[in-house]
C-alpha cells in the first residue's frame, strides 16, 4: 500500500533536514592555535599602563592577560597581576577581582603590597552585594541577601588583623562600620516581621543579636524596645522591665506614660542615612581611599589621588559623603626603576 503523496513530501523533506544538520555537526571545527606572545614583557606592560592611563580597561585586561599567560615570572608579573585587580574591577568584573586577589594572596604571601589585595577582595565583595538594578529601586539594601556583606566584613577583619598599620585599614574600618549598619538592620527587619506574626521569642532573639553583635549602630534603641515589648508579650513583667528601665534612662521618648513601650517610636529613632531606601544614598561617610601604595609620594600625586578617589561609580554619589567605592590602583612608581 503506498504512502499518501504529501507524507511522501514530508518524509522527504525530513531526512533531508536531518542529513543537512548530521553534515554540519561532522565538519570540524577549526582550532584557535596560540602562536605565543607577540612582543616581549616590557611592551605588553607600557601598553597596559598607556591603556590604563586612558581608561580602556577592555585593552589593559587583553596585555595584562597576555603577560599572566606568557611571562609568569617574569619582571613584571606580581606588578601586573595588581594591576589586573584594578582592571577587572573597574570592569565590574567582581568575581574576576575576587578570584585574581585570592591567587594573588596564596602566591606571594611576602609581597609589599599583599594588604593591598586583601583589601580590593573586601571591596569587591561588598560590591556584589549591590551591583544589581535592586539599588536603584525602593527596596532597601538591608532587606535583601546580605550574604556579600558578611564575606566583605571578614575580609576586612583579616585584612585590620594581619596589617594594621596598613593605609587601608582606616577605610577598612569605616566599611566594617557601614556593614554593621546593614547587618543590624538586616536582622531588625527580620525582628519587625517577626512582630507582624507575633513570634515574639524569635524577634527578641534577633534584637538580642543586634545588642551583642552590633552595639554601636543606630538599630540598637529599637532592638532594645523590641525586647521590652516581645517580654511584655509573652508575660515576662519582669524582664520587660528591665529593658524598659534601661529605654527610660537612655531613650525616655520610647517609652509612654502608662509604661508601654512606643514601638513605632522606636523604629524612627535611627539615623534617617541609614534607612535611606536606595541604598546609594544610606551610607555612612567612609574615609578616601588613597590611589598610592607608595608612601614616599610627591604633594601633587597625593592631590590628584584625591580628586580621583572622588569619583564614585554611584549615579547619586556627592562630594560631601566623599564615598568612594573605587579601590586604589596598584603603584606603578614601584618599578620606574625598571622601565627602560
Amino acid at each position: 500500500m503506498s504512502l499518501p503523496r504529501y507524507k511522501v513530501t514530508m518524509l522527504a523533506l525530513t531526512v533531508g533536514l536531518a542529513t543537512v544538520f548530521v553534515g554540519c555537526s561532522s565538519n570540524p571545527k577549526k582550532e584557535v592555535v596560540d602562536t605565543g606572545p607577540k612582543s616581549n614583557e616590557q611592551t605588553y606592560y607600557n601598553n597596559a599602563i598607556k591603556s590604563l592611563d586612558r581608561g580602556q580597561y577592555g585593552d589593559a585586561a587583553k596585555a595584562l592577560e597576555a603577560m599572566d599567560t606568557y611571562f609568569p615570572t617574569g619582571q613584571y608579573a606580581q606588578q601586573a597581576q595588581l594591576e589586573l585587580l584594578y582592571t577587572k574591577f573597574k570592569q565590574k568584573d567582581y568575581e574576576g577581582t575576587i578570584a585574581l586577589a585570592d591567587r594573588f594572596i596564596r602566591l606571594n604571601p611576602q609581597h609589599p603590597n599583599l594588604d593591598y589585595a586583601y583589601y580590593v577582595r573586601g571591596v569587591a565583595n561588598m560590591e556584589q552585594n549591590y551591583d544589581s538594578l535592586l539599588r536603584y529601586t525602593s527596596l532597601k539594601q538591608a532587606h535583601r541577601d546580605v550574604g556579600y556583606l558578611k564575606i566583605a566584613y571578614q575580609n576586612f577583619v583579616d585584612l585590620i588583623r594581619r596589617y594594621p598599620s596598613s593605609q587601608y585599614s582606616v577605610d577598612a574600618a569605616q566599611r566594617m562600620k557601614y556593614i554593621g549598619q546593614e547587618l543590624a538592620e538586616s536582622e531588625m527587619n527580620t525582628a519587625r516581621f517577626n512582630l507582624k506574626r507575633k513570634a515574639y521569642l524569635a524577634a527578641i532573639e534577633r534584637s538580642q543579636w543586634v545588642i551583642e553583635h552590633y552595639p554601636q549602630t543606630p538599630q540598637i534603641p529599637e532592638a532594645l524596645a523590641t525586647m521590652a515589648y516581645g517580654y511584655d508579650k509573652l508575660g515576662d513583667k519582669d524582664t520587660a522591665q528591665q529593658y524598659k528601665d534601661v529605654l527610660k534612662l537612655n531613650y525616655p521618648n520610647l517609652v509612654k506614660s502608662n509604661g508601654e513601650v512606643n514601638i513605632r517610636a522606636a523604629r524612627k529613632e535611627g539615623s534617617w542615612w541609614n534607612r535611606a531606601t536606595l541604598g546609594i544614598l544610606g551610607r555612612g561617610e567612609k574615609a578616601e581611599v588613597s590611589k598610592d601604595t607608595n608612601t614616599e609620594t610627591s604633594s601633587n600625586s597625593e592631590q590628584q589621588s584625591s580628586l580621583l578617589n572622588k569619583v564614585s561609580f554611584g549615579l547619586l554619589d556627592r562630594p560631601n559623603r566623599e564615598v568612594s567605592k573605587e579601590p586604589a590602583r596598584a603603584d606603578e612608581s614601584l618599578y620606574d626603576g625598571q622601565r627602560k
